[in-house]
């Protein structure tokens, strides 16, 4: 049981900076047609990725 949610825990980093990168990787130009800026990228994945 411990290592299945340590296993969870793992997967949900893995997904957190996956799409930590793929936002890094836009211009601010889509960023702001996504509605979020530069500064609020890892908030924004975080929320994401906990939702």
């Amino acid at each position: 049981m411990i290592i299945a949610q340590l296993i969870a825990k793992f997967r949900a980093y893995l997904a957190y900076r996956r799409n930590c990168a793929i936002l890094a990787g836009l211009t601010d130009r889509e960023l702001h047609d996504i509605g979020i800026n530069r500064a609020d990228i890892e908030y924004a994945v975080r929320h994401a990725v906990n939702a």
